[in-house]
């Protein structure tokens, strides 16, 4: 069954209205018509809706059935990326949507080779993660759009990072601590994964998050490209916290 994503606006009653551009793509790429069954996703519920008719701006839904969706992850995972070029990261926020991750902050660090400094470009580019997280999330069967934040520069992630605990940060020169012991003694609460961009970070940005209770960790003797290197940390960190697979 077709899924689409609406705001708590859109529900009044019994009734959804489908709006902007889903209208186009039910009506012209689905063609789906009245009485076909969609679902409709709204704040982690599921709403099993009909179509009562196709209008030109406007598609009315009665909902017939309702549920809380079960596909969210257990744990929240936040993922802070350093912007990596062309379309890695438009397939960055794609797979991390796919995964479980429940929010992404593109990063500015200092190697990052990006540079953004129009506000127009910076929010066409927000907007675009936007589409590519809305796509995946009905793909991949989410009950949440994972949230994007605005490209956010280095120290303001320190700020934001600086009263929050499971800080996890993937870094090429630590040889002695891993991930697996690094998951051993998570806190209660959201775990913040920390990916720096092509070329990885500074010593002394480094420096910076373990100063706030960031744990540098080691991902084995291998490098990993920064489209790669979140992914596999927040597939492990789902994995080993009981989420992929079967919930018991």
């Amino acid at each position: 069954m077709n899924r689409f994503f609406v705001d708590r606006d859109q529900i009044v009653d019994n009734r959804i209205e489908i709006l902007g551009k889903d209208v186009r793509h039910i009506k012209n790429v689905l063609r789906l018509k009245p009485k076909d069954q969609i679902e409709v996703i709204c704040d982690g519920m599921t709403h099993i809706c009909e179509i009562m008719e196709l209008g030109s701006n406007n598609i009315p839904l009665l909902i017939v059935d309702s549920f809380e969706g079960k596909n969210e992850p257990l744990i929240d995972i936040v993922l802070y990326q350093g912007i990596a070029k062309g379309s890695k990261m438009d397939l960055i926020i794609q797979k991390a949507t796919e995964i479980g991750i429940s929010e992404i902050y593109p990063i500015i660090t200092h190697r990052t080779v990006v540079k953004i400094k129009d506000r127009k470009k910076e929010q066409k580019k927000v907007e675009r993660w936007q589409a590519i997280v809305e796509e995946a999330s009905k793909q991949s069967k989410r009950d949440r759009l994972p949230m994007i934040n605005d490209i956010t520069s280095f120290n303001e992630m320190i700020d934001i990072l600086k009263d929050q605990s499971n800080i996890i940060v993937p870094y090429e020169e630590e040889e002695t601590f891993g991930l697996k012991e690094a998951l051993k003694n998570i806190e209660e609460g959201k775990i913040h994964i920390i990916i720096g961009p092509e070329g990885g970070f500074e010593e002394e940005e480094v420096e910076m998050l373990k100063a706030i209770n960031g744990k540098s960790v080691t991902l084995g003797p291998r490098i990993l490209r920064t489209e790669t290197a979140g992914l596999v940390v927040g597939s492990i960190v789902l994995y080993e916290l009981g989420d992929l697979g079967v919930r018991l």
